[in-house]
């Protein structure tokens, strides 16, 4: 008689969970039955938005329902994540993060939100090379003579950033780290007046993401001794890895990939990342991105994942080794 009642009991409990899972599966399978969301922590036109951009609209078509990019910018990124952590799980809402989530940790301790935790990988988007440009009357043309010129001249060096934190400063301070040097940071409110500085020689050095850099190189008024990609660059494929050039094992560069509220149904997220990744490689959409600034870089979302664990490490073991803070 009990085991009969155990078995009920059983049954009754196996009944309910298959209950409980039926909405999620009725909204899996007929998903998406309208608008999707995709928040972006950046204002318009900057190259997370511009990639967000690109990739959703072909995305759109293919799931036939609009598809919105939400900008929600703010503090850095911290305004938007926020945000989109706290979105309903349900398929539609998902979230562009940028190098920028995974430094914040370390800069700052009171995060009310978990860029890891908080999120599931769907898959990585873009990534936005840096690179290292000089002012022309600094007599050096590689990444070895740098270096070299950085030693026997300490103190007068100086490099320009689009502002401390920022994935141009960190590129800065993860190449004086590697290469034994101190070229002093100097950061500007943006890359364009950092730019401004390079070309009038109150600066010497910039790590420069590429739509600011590229249209001075072409001019003659920069020179570029690397790029901070592990591969060289669709962008510049004449230039070499600041790795070929002479700092080997270095890679810096800015990146932007989509999450989703943790929670999202798993089949759901494999939907979207497998039309994210036939959308990027779209050769149509690859070279618009690429004439932006952005090369696409699809992936699994495994693979994101543990890129971003992997950044949050890399940039906070930097960060206190540098001594890094933000006011």
């Amino acid at each position: 008689m009990i085991n009969l009642e155990r078995r009920r009991a059983a049954a009754g409990l196996a009944a309910l969970c298959a209950a409980a899972a039926l909405p999620l599966r009725a909204r899996a399978a007929a998903w998406p039955a309208h608008a999707v969301n995709f928040i972006v922590p950046f204002p318009p036109g900057g190259p997370v938005d511009t990639t967000a951009r690109f990739a959703t609209q072909p995305l759109g078509r293919l799931w036939s329902v609009p598809t919105v990019v939400d900008n929600r910018s703010g503090a850095g990124g911290i305004v938007g994540a926020q945000f989109a952590a706290k979105a309903e799980p349900d398929g539609y809402s998902f979230f562009f993060a940028s190098i920028h989530h995974a430094v914040l940790p370390s800069l700052r301790g009171n995060l009310s939100y978990d860029i890891v935790k908080d999120f599931d990988p769907v898959g990585m988007a873009a990534v936005f090379p840096i690179v290292l440009v000089v002012h022309p009357s600094l007599p050096v043309k590689s990444v070895a003579e740098l270096i070299a010129y950085a030693k026997a001249n300490p103190g007068k060096l100086s490099f320009g950033s689009s502002g401390t934190g920022g994935g141009t400063h960190l590129a800065g301070e993860l190449f004086n780290a590697m290469a034994g040097v101190k070229i002093q940071h100097v950061p500007y409110r943006g890359s364009a007046p950092a730019m401004q500085d390079l070309l009038g020689g109150q600066v010497q050095v910039m790590f420069a993401d590429g739509p600011s850099a590229v249209p001075h190189l072409k001019a003659g008024k920069v020179r570029a001794l690397g790029v901070g990609n592990p591969e060289r660059s669709a962008m510049l494929p004449d230039l070499p890895t600041i790795a070929q050039s002479g700092l080997p094992g270095y890679e810096a560069y800015s990146w932007s990939g989509m999450v989703a509220p943790r929670g999202v149904p798993s089949d759901i997220i494999a939907r979207v990342n497998a039309d994210l990744v036939q959308v990027l490689s779209d050769p149509v959409t690859a070279q618009s991105m690429l004439a932006a600034g952005a090369e696409p870089k699809p992936g699994t979302p495994d693979q994101f994942g543990v890129f971003l664990k992997n950044e949050i490490a890399k940039w906070r073991d930097l960060i206190k080794k540098a001594d890094i803070r933000v006011d």
